[in-house]
């Protein structure tokens, strides 16, 4: 069973280190993401504090998988 657990964490882990980096490209080149003078707005930023999160938890649950699969 904690290999199954770790396969999916890891495959959690994937899955986020694909799709957020994608998605903080469109938020970085939507047009809410600056001001008239060029400025990050809180859009740009509330954005970004949010991949980051989710990225931080990729980089656990990667490290968690393959310290599970190890131990096992």
């Amino acid at each position: 069973m904690s290999v199954l657990l770790s396969v999916l964490l890891l495959a959690n882990a994937a899955y986020n280190a694909i799709v957020w980096p994608q998605f903080f490209k469109r938020v970085k080149n939507d047009v809410r993401a600056r001001d008239e003078h060029g400025a990050y707005t809180a859009f740009f930023r509330v954005h970004a504090i949010l991949i980051g999160i989710a990225l931080v938890l990729a980089l656990a649950s990667a490290v968690a998988g393959i310290w599970g699969l190890v131990a096992a």
